[in-house]
């Protein structure tokens, strides 16, 4: 009787925790070339660019400082360190526009930055923030490069 309780009891748990899905559709090497983890996702740097400081800099320094920006933004996107990137509409924010960076750490994402001409001349500002999504992010970039009849 006792084990028979204590079964009837044991059955009731295992039934009561949940098994976790397994993905068929699962693709080890892709996971470990992204650089997934067991969900799928992996840490980025989000970079949300603001007007910077700099509002004095005469017209020749900000039309080279963003012809340099976007120049830096197709080469940061050519070597997989650039996943996202786009303008926001004007706000009361100043918010300029966004990066998603594959970077790991606030660290990187502030060298990495250096590189760009605007932020540089405090023409844009960043702040940066650690943001945890799919790690199948980056491959955005390939159908992106497929869809666009003009450059911007």
């Amino acid at each position: 009787m006792k084990s028979s309780l204590l079964l009837a009891l044991t059955l009731s748990l295992l039934t009561a925790i949940p098994v976790q899905a397994q993905n068929p559709n699962y693709n080890m090497e892709l996971a470990q070339e992204l650089g997934a983890d067991e969900l799928g996702m992996k840490f980025y740097v989000l970079a949300i660019l603001k007007t910077g400081s700099n509002q004095n800099a005469d017209p020749e320094t900000v039309q080279k400082s963003f012809a340099g920006h976007l120049e830096n933004i197709n080469r940061l996107a050519e070597e997989n360190k650039l996943i996202v990137a786009g303008p926001l509409m004007p706000n009361e924010d100043n918010f300029r526009g966004i990066f998603i960076l594959n970077v790991a750490t606030l660290e990187e994402a502030v060298e990495l930055l250096q590189s760009d001409p605007a932020i540089r001349e405090n023409l844009l500002a960043p702040d940066l923030y650690q943001w945890y999504g799919s790690a199948a992010l980056s491959k955005y970039l390939e159908a992106a490069d497929q869809i666009w009849q003009q450059k911007p």
